[in-house]
Order: structure tokens, then C-alpha cells, then sequence
């Protein structure tokens, strides 16, 4: 009784624990909170820093509906879609079936096959992206193509409208299959083996664990992975700078969000002449309330629900 009153008078009173997360709490402020609202409010501005101007609702009104900036960002938005959509059926799909026979008891060498799909993921982009550029290169790929008898694969797959934007997200998906991998490996291997026992006394198969058991139990990791893939996607720039450079080329077909982002808020280059920051904050925050708006519905969805 005395210990436990002694440990209680230890114990800090009222409120001085604001004191341990002010550090925490000054860093957010000063490195994510102000400059998302500096943001919010130069989307309502244009013109230079020492000479803006407040237009109101104008910047997002152009960048919606008038003249080729409007066309741009329109392209932006549909091709950073699709590179979500094929991010959600290539590399999530893939990993939380990898998780799935990385968690299988029976398996051997799971820790050599969990190597070999994080290995890409250490790996800087900057190298990845000018490794798959030299392999995606009919010039460098077709001797070996034409050797193994693949010579339908030898095509300029950067080079061509068609096939640009998916072969970056593939390169893409390549590169960042270990993170929802290991995250599905965690959630799988936190179910507790008695329900697996119980289904298996049951006559339950392989895929009747997986769809009954695995699956329903991971569901809010499932939305946690969405919710990182989709911020992700929605402002990757450094894959289709280096495969493509920051224009989306070939025509615009690689364009996404976060190269328009930096050819008219930054770079100044086409479809604006010279660097405009109240444009580059109205996609900046566009894209916020995008991320947030969905983020926000996919955990109302995914949600464990008691």
C-alpha cells in the first residue's frame, strides 16, 4: 500500500506532460502545418513574391476550365489515376499474396524470398530508374531479346504513347513491392494460429483460410496501404523525372500531378513562361484535399468496426 502511494506521488501532476511533446509539436508546426496553410493561402494570390496579388478563387477556376493549362492538368489528374489503379492491382495485390505464402508455415526459405522483394526497395531511385531505362532500351535490349526468343518485347516501351505511363508504374511497382509486402507479412502473422488450427480441424483449405480468416482480419491494413499508396502516387515526381524527365514525355503521356506541380509553380516552364506560385499552390492544395478526401473515406470503409 505505501509503494503504491509512493509510486503515485512520483507520478507528474496536472499538466505538465504538454512539456514532453512541445518539441514533437514545434517541428510539426513549423515544417508541415504552417507551410501547408502559406500554401492554402498563395493559391489565392499571383504574381511574384514582392509584387502578388490577390485574385481570389481565379487560380483554380483557370486551372479547371480555361485555356492549355486547364488541358494539362485535366491530363495530369487521369494519367495519376491510372498510375494508382496499376500501383492497387500490381503491387498491392501482388504483395498481400507474397504475404500470404511468406506467413504459410510449410514454406521454406521465407527469409531469402522476404530479401529478395524488399532488396528493390533499398535501392535509390535515381539508379532505378536509369538501370530500367538502359533495359527498357531496344538498343540494348534486343540482342538479348532476339537470343531468348522474345522478339516481340523490342519496342521503344518509353518512347511510345501508349505503353509509357505503364511501363514507369511498373518500374514503379517494382521498386516499392516490399513495403505493403512486409506490412500484410506483420498483419498475417498477428492473427492468432488458433482460428487457423480451427478451420483446419474444420476441413477448411488453403484459399478458404486465406478468404475467410486472413483476409477479413487484415482489411485495415489493407485501408492503411491504399491510403499510403494513393498519398504516394499522388505526388510522385522522382520516378517519372528520371525515366521521362519532368515534361511527361512522350506528349504528355507520363504527366502527372507532381511534374505539372513542378513545370508551373517551380521550373516555369510549358504550359506556364515563368515560375507562378499561386498556380503551383492551387494543384499543391488540390491534391491535398484530394489525399485527405479519400483517405478519410477509405478508413470510414476499412475500419475494424466493434
Amino acid at each position: 500500500m505505501n509503494q503504491s502511494r509512493s509510486l503515485t506521488s512520483l507520478q507528474p501532476r496536472g499538466y505538465y506532460w504538454i512539456w514532453y511533446t512541445l518539441p514533437a509539436l514545434l517541428i510539426y508546426v513549423v515544417f508541415m502545418a504552417f507551410p501547408l496553410l502559406d500554401s492554402v493561402r498563395m493559391s489565392f494570390f499571383q504574381g511574384p513574391a514582392s509584387a502578388r496579388e490577390f485574385v481570389g478563387f481565379s487560380n483554380y477556376v483557370e486551372l479547371f476550365t480555361e485555356g492549355e493549362l486547364s488541358v494539362r492538368y485535366w491530363n495530369a489528374l487521369g494519367n495519376t489515376i491510372v498510375f494508382f489503379l496499376i500501383h492497387m492491382c500490381v503491387q498491392n495485390v501482388l504483395g498481400i499474396t507474397f504475404a500470404a505464402l511468406l506467413t504459410n508455415r510449410k514454406m521454406r526459405g521465407r527469409g531469402l524470398y522476404q530479401t529478395l522483394i524488399f532488396i528493390p526497395t533499398t535501392f535509390a531511385i535515381v539508379v532505378t530508374g536509369y538501370l530500367w531505362r538502359l533495359i527498357l532500351n531496344p538498343m540494348w535490349s534486343q540482342d538479348l531479346l532476339t537470343t531468348i526468343g522474345l522478339p516481340g518485347l523490342i519496342r521503344p516501351w518509353l518512347g511510345l504513347e501508349s505503353t509509357a505511363l505503364v511501363a514507369v508504374a511498373l518500374v514503379s511497382c517494382w521498386q516499392w513491392i516490399g513495403i505493403p509486402t512486409m506490412i500484410f507479412v506483420a498483419a498475417f502473422l498477428g492473427i492468432s494460429d488458433d482460428l487457423y488450427e480451427a478451420a483446419e480441424i474444420e476441413g477448411a483449405n488453403g484459399w478458404q483460410i486465406f478468404r475467410s480468416i486472413k483476409l477479413p482480419l487484415v482489411l485495415p491494413v489493407a485501408g492503411i496501404v491504399t491510403i499510403l499508396t494513393f498519398a504516394g502516387n499522388f505526388n510522385a515526381f522522382d520516378v517519372v523525372f528520371v525515366m521521362t524527365t519532368a515534361n511527361g514525355a512522350p506528349a504528355y503521356s507520363t504527366d502527372l500531378l507532381g511534374t505539372l506541380f513542378y513545370r508551373v509553380g517551380i521550373a516555369g516552364q510549358h504550359p506556364v513562361a515563368i515560375p507562378n506560385m499561386g498556380y503551383g499552390a492551387t494543384i499543391g492544395t488540390i491534391t491535398f484535399v484530394l489525399v485527405a478526401a479519400v483517405s478519410m473515406f477509405v478508413l470510414n470503409r476499412t475500419r475494424t468496426r466493434g
